[in-house]
């Protein structure tokens, strides 16, 4: 009975609103990793071109990076607004607003990657009969891969977050619960979905990072290994030679 008094009460903490909205929740969450999960995906595929185009050409660089990070400065209410005569109010047109949001993160980081691949590995590659698109495919993008997922980690995270966004066009996932209960000031339910937003972004971010480290062993084995010993002069370690004996 007290637990059912908890609503009356219109308490933060509440194991009836759990109870008795649990299908609720469930529905919300599973719409929220949806539409951040297809946001992500479909970020990575335009961000992976447009990365591989400001590298191989510099004179599009510029105009690349300039343009994603106008494209994130845009307030997200602004953002709807001028998505919405195209795509309505769908969860396209929400998707669509946070694939923009992710460009400048993801861009940025697979570009930095790409950069980093050593001169030398795709000189030898190269060397060795390798194509562009084998080059990219089997040398450059194994390279860029710890940069790569770490960008992949920051704009899921991000995405989690902006999601809720997308509760002023009623697809928002667990901001949808979360604008909903501040309009009518139902405590429990701002807290509940408010948590599990949280939780997800730290679900989220720790497979991903497992992920990363089971796609790139060699960054933990070259963290692990600890500086090495000098080696001793050989000249110094070892006692000195008598020297030869006279013939009379």
């Amino acid at each position: 009975m007290s637990e059912q008094n908890c609503l009356v009460r219109n308490e933060w903490v509440c194991g009836e609103y759990l109870r008795t909205r649990s299908q609720e929740l469930v529905d919300a969450t599973v719409q929220h990793v949806g539409i951040t999960v297809a946001s992500v995906v479909i970020g990575v595929l335009i961000s992976l071109p447009l990365a591989l185009l400001a590298r191989r050409r510099r004179a599009f660089a510029a105009p690349v990076l300039g343009l994603t990070t106008v494209l994130y400065s845009i307030p997200s209410l602004a953002m709807f607004s001028l998505l919405l005569p195209l795509f309505g109010l769908s969860p396209a047109l929400v998707i669509t607003g946070l694939v923009l949001y992710s460009l400048t993160i993801l861009v940025r980081n697979i570009l930095a990657g790409l950069q980093s691949v050593p001169e030398e590995a795709t000189e030898a590659a190269r060397g060795m009969g390798y194509g562009p698109l084998r080059l990219l495919w089997e040398v450059e993008l194994p390279l860029a891969l710890p940069a790569l997922l770490a960008g992949v980690r920051i704009a899921t995270v991000s995405t989690v977050a902006l999601t809720t966004v997308g509760a002023i066009v009623d697809y928002g996932g667990l901001g949808t619960l979360i604008l909903g209960g501040l309009d009518s000031d139902f405590k429990a339910q701002v807290l509940t979905a408010s948590v599990l937003c949280v939780a997800l972004a730290v679900l989220a971010d720790l497979l991903l990072l497992g992920l990363q480290r089971l796609l790139t062993p060699w960054t933990r084995a070259t963290r692990g290994r600890g500086p090495r010993p000098r080696r001793r002069r050989v000249a110094a370690a070892s006692p000195a030679l008598p020297e030869p004996e006279k013939v009379a």
